[in-house]
């Protein structure tokens, strides 16, 4: 079976290999090509997959290529995870926002929508390529902003794309450890957009567990969000949000802590990727121990103003160790061996939400089976939750309106219209500040 990862040069892409090395059952991958615009990103990363291989028999053979046709052409299965722009272009969407005042972060916000106006018509053009080279694979995105640019996808590939993040999982495995549950048993009732949901329940043999943890002002602010949220807000939420709700709930201390820090994420980020490609460029680097010790630094410093604002502290330990490689392959094993299971996905809403359209890409539990992921039903979300989510879809839904038809006032009205971006000038002087320092953005007219 062939994989294809697009991005292949990217940093975490070692996540995933690894996790394909413990693979031994029948219908496993045989076969990874990565697919990269830098040769030298390719080269760092082949050599930590080399690594990681040495000394596992029947490794699934690796190639690399700039070619996008080549990596595509007989894909069974398409990891997407492009970034437009590099680190850099993320430093940029936060510089830009936060002279402005507002939030600059990849997915939320004005930088979200930065983001996702440089990506979409890149990974509109991958959507039609997979259509043409590989009309049966899969794709699997993982490229943010993963919700918009899944709907983006689905125009052109319907269900055969589907969005994941970890953010979720994550969070469930932290409320089922928290009350003494198995994550692998529990049902985990969440449901919004990406990186804009609730977990509303969690059941353990059919017994919802979630309202003893709420009642449990200890137990509730022993874990991240408990520390990052407040036990009076999720108390009175009576829900536990997704960590990316922080940017919308305490949006003004988190703006404060952006803009006073040394470094924004993005900026932390591209100095810290650079030291490492730089450093793999020396034949001589051991390759694998100079990706582990990045990784390390990286995850340990995942979201770290918000945690300061709250005075969350550290994060723990169980969970620096990322997870949406491991989505990712349930997800592909499922499809692939058609091996039941349920995750958390970003997939077409179908009814599923009556607020959204069909079309409209959401964040819920689905089940998977050789057939691709068929979203559950899920009770309708509080008028707080709901009126949330409409508008951001809608902004969703300006941004792909602009980056189909290039028009700079539809732009403009995505960012106006985000609750974020509290002035429609703001939001005129954030696409000219975009547009001056994106390449990618030259098409808006």
């Amino acid at each position: 079976m062939k994989l294809t990862i697009l991005g292949g040069g990217g940093f975490r892409v070692p996540l995933v290999y690894g996790a394909l090395l413990g693979d031994r059952a029948e219908g496993r991958v045989t076969h990874v090509v990565l697919h990269d615009l830098d040769p030298q990103r390719l080269s760092a990363v082949t050599r930590v997959l080399a690594e990681q291989a040495a000394h596992v028999p029947d490794a699934p053979e690796v190639s690399a290529t700039t070619d996008l046709d080549e990596a595509l052409r007989g894909a069974d299965f398409v990891f997407s995870a492009i970034r437009v722009g590099g680190l850099e272009g993320r430093a940029e969407d936060e510089r830009v926002a936060l002279a402005e005042g507002v939030l600059g972060q990849e997915t939320v916000g004005a930088g979200g929508i930065a983001y996702g106006l440089r990506t979409v018509p890149v990974a509109v053009d991958i959507a039609r390529r997979v259509a043409r080279l590989a009309p049966d694979a899969w794709v699997i995105n993982f490229t943010n902003p993963a919700g918009l640019v899944t709907e983006a996808m689905s125009r052109h590939l319907g269900d055969r794309v589907i969005g994941i993040c970890d953010s979720p999982v994550g969070l469930g495995r932290r409320i089922a450890r928290v009350l003494g549950a198995n994550p692998g048993e529990a049902w985990i009732d969440y449901v919004g957009l990406n990186h804009l949901g609730w977990v509303r329940g969690l059941r353990v043999a059919g017994r919802d567990e979630l309202p003893r943890l709420l009642a449990d002002p200890d137990l509730l602010g022993s874990f991240e969000e408990g520390k990052l949220f407040g036990v009076d807000w999720l108390q009175s939420l009576g829900a536990i949000p997704n960590e990316y709700l922080h940017y919308y709930y305490f949006n003004r201390e988190t703006v404060r802590s952006y803009q006073q820090a040394e470094k924004t994420r993005g900026a932390f980020l591209a100095d810290q990727q650079a030291r490492f490609y730089e450093e793999m460029k020396r034949p001589d680097a051991a390759a694998l121990t100079t990706w582990d010790r990045t990784r390390a630094e990286r995850e340990a410093t995942y979201m770290s103003e918000n945690r300061e604002t709250a005075g969350a502290g550290e994060r723990d330990a169980d969970d620096l160790s990322g997870g949406y490689e491991k989505v990712a392959l349930a997800l592909m094993r499922a499809i692939a061996r058609d091996e039941r299971t349920t995750l958390i996905l970003n997939v077409r809403n179908q009814g599923t939400l009556s607020v959204l359209d069909a079309d409209a890409v959401i964040e819920v539990p689905c089940l998977v089976d050789a057939n691709g992921a068929h979203p559950v039903a899920v009770a309708p979300l509080p008028d707080h939750a709901t009126g949330l989510v409409c508008s951001v879809k809608a902004v969703e839904r300006e941004v792909l309106a602009a980056a189909e038809s290039g028009s700079r006032t539809t732009a403009v009205k995505a960012f106006a219209l985000h609750p974020l971006v509290d002035s429609v000038n703001v939001a005129r002087r954030l696409v000219e500040g975009y547009t001056d320092v994106h390449p990618g953005l030259a098409y808006l007219e």
